[in-house]
């Protein structure tokens, strides 16, 4: 055995006699789970495995523990465990004599995931588990998890991102709140009323910018964590389009940039209208600030996705712009996704595709009639069973 592990029996055992093990129910086989689990093979399991018996050598050595390790199977089985499977700490520590699984407190059961390293410093994620005989007894089995951790770093990558893109799009309204309210504050005498007024409605403005981009960080944390609450309630749709498209004239646009294509009858839709306008108002100001020439709408009844026997509504958005490129589709629907034009924070898309979902539809993006981009998203109808 290795130092730094002491056993409970000789390094020689490796194996007891048949009546432990029919009290245990898990004759180890080769692949050291045990010949009464059929169908199990532990090279299908995604994440690293290593099983030590108790004699503290490997008898189990999976082909992902291989891969994470960089170390053959062969090279691994039969050897001591901290041979095998050489941990040290962040702080350069021995693991396994930090941890003395066979000759540690008897009523450990097992050892929290953590982030240890493998020699030449790459990082790995272990969790390990006692197996006893009985409580309190010595340990015949040290089953070890091993993962990767390049799924938490592109997580942590994320967030960092995230963070960053808040700092900077909070910053530039608040520093214009900050300077104009304390400028009005401390000359406000000086000013006339148009001055005031035009120095207030820039405050107002950046206030609202704000106020966006925190409704879309609540946005993100409910749809990642699932918790995004939909109030369904009957949805007229092409009224909720020509509601958007009248503000959008209000703000300035042609009327006869719009064009609308209704075919009905429309299904009864069932929906949270706060979210699908939400929906809309964001792929209609998308085709109308990136887009370019006539923005299409058009709503038709469609197949609900995944029901054969439930009908839904289809919405698609097209414009006649430029388009977005065909090595970009794919990343529309994802975080900080601002195509060629800069602007906005790139979280609307993925918000809508996060809202979409939660309804159980679908929504794609492709090239349209027009060589613009075309947005097409389908809910289903979800009328509520005491309707139905």
């Amino acid at each position: 055995m290795a130092v730094g592990m002491s056993s409970p029996r000789p390094a020689h055992t490796t194996a007891a006699p048949p009546a432990e093990e029919e009290r245990d129910g898990s004759a180890a086989g080769p692949d050291g789970l045990g010949q009464d689990a059929p169908g199990i093979d532990p090279d299908d399991l995604p994440d690293g495995l290593v099983v030590a018996d108790e004699s503290g050598r490997v008898v189990c050595f999976n082909a992902a523990a291989a891969r994470i390790t960089a170390t053959p199977r062969t090279d691994a089985i039969g050897r001591p465990l901290d041979v095998a499977l050489p941990l040290e700490d962040l702080k350069g520590k021995r693991w396994w004599e930090l941890t003395d699984p066979y000759g540690g407190l008897a009523t450990r059961k097992a050892q929290p995931e953590r982030n240890l390293l493998l020699p030449g410093g790459r990082e790995v994620l272990v969790s390990a588990r006692y197996v006893r005989e009985h409580p309190l007894g010595p340990v015949r089995r040290v089953v070890v998890s091993l993962r990767g951790t390049e799924a938490r770093r592109r997580t942590e990558r994320s967030h960092a991102e995230l963070i960053a893109t808040v700092a900077h799009e909070l910053r530039s309204p608040l520093t214009s709140v900050k300077g104009f309210t304390a400028t009005l504050l401390a000359k406000w005498e000086r000013f006339t009323d148009d001055q005031k007024r035009l120095m207030l409605e820039t405050v107002d403005a950046d206030a609202g910018r704000v106020t966006r981009l925190i409704a879309e960080l609540l946005d993100i944390s409910r749809i990642d964590s699932g918790r995004l609450e939909l109030r369904r309630q009957p949805v007229d749709v092409s009224a909720a389009v020509a509601r958007h498209i009248q503000a959008l004239i209000t703000g300035g646009q042609a009327p006869d940039r719009f064009r609308v294509r209704a075919r009905g009858p429309l299904p009864a839709l069932w929906a949270d209208p706060d979210k699908v306008d939400q929906v809309l108002g964001n792929l209609l100001e998308n085709a109308v600030r990136h887009g370019e020439g006539t923005v299409t709408i058009e709503i038709a009844p469609a197949p609900a996705p995944g029901a054969d026997d439930e009908t839904g509504t289809a919405v698609t958005v097209s414009d006649e712009g430029p388009g977005i490129p065909e090595e970009s589709m794919s990343r529309v629907f994802t975080r900080f996704w601002r195509g060629s034009k800069r602007g906005g924070t790139g979280l609307g898309l993925y918000i809508v595709k996060g809202i979409v979902e939660a309804h159980g539809g679908t929504i794609t993006v492709d090239r349209g009639p027009g060589g613009g981009a075309e947005f097409r998203f389908i809910l289903p109808v979800s009328t509520p069973a005491y309707l139905a």
